[in-house]
């Protein structure tokens, strides 16, 4: 007898499943799939790349900086309107805390430190005035304060005074004394440090990309 002829189904000929039998086809499917993968694997956006930048800067750093799609990214005019004094460096939060950490590499962040909780003071309401200039004194003021400030005998005296009974201005002169401590000495090293340089260029580079 005769064995009975076994027919082979073709594979691609099956409903539901679908191949290519064309090996140029196959070959070519294989570079779109690449090429997929590759385009998924694009430089992150401008916003992104500074971010990053400045988180290698300032591990802390989390809030402020946003992606390019924000309004809020830190812009080249911004970083650059930080050399024009002190009060405009100081008054932007990523400033704060490039600045801030630069002092630290200088180990005289208690300077900046104490500007802010000065600041921070001037806005306390006064049922917690007194609390709040105690603490401050102990952390900056004090002869034996942890991050003691440099200032002179007389405005330390007359600091340990005001506090007695006080009011929003009792740090004025010892805060006016550090801001001018910064601004002659900190703050110029600061514009010619690799810290603020480094940021500048970066932030150059990807405009231009």
């Amino acid at each position: 007898m005769r064995a009975a002829a076994i027919s082979t189904p073709r594979l691609d000929k099956m409903p539901g499943m679908f191949f290519s039998t064309n090996a140029k086809e196959l070959k070519e499917t294989d570079h779109s799939l690449l090429d997929d993968k590759t385009h998924k694997k694009r430089p992150k956006t401008f916003g992104m790349d500074v971010k990053a930048y400045l988180r290698s800067m300032i591990p802390h750093l989390e809030s402020g900086i946003k992606t390019s799609k924000s309004k809020d990214i830190l812009s080249v005019n911004e970083v650059m309107q930080w050399s024009q004094s002190l009060e405009k460096l100081l008054a932007n939060q990523i400033g704060q805390d490039v600045f801030g950490n630069f002092l630290k590499s200088e180990f005289s962040e208690e300077n900046l430190e104490f500007w802010l909780a000065c600041e921070d003071y001037k806005k306390t309401e006064s049922h917690l005035l007194h609390c709040k200039a105690e603490k401050i004194y102990k952390a900056f003021v004090h002869s034996d304060a942890a991050k003691q400030i440099n200032i002179d005998f007389h405005t330390r005296e007359s600091t340990a005074k005001k506090i007695k009974a006080p009011t929003p201005t009792c740090f004025d002169e010892a805060q006016k004394i550090i801001y001018t401590l910064m601004e002659k000495d900190s703050y110029p090293r600061f514009l010619k440090s690799n810290m603020y340089l480094n940021l500048l260029n970066e932030l150059q580079a990807n405009s231009l990309k």
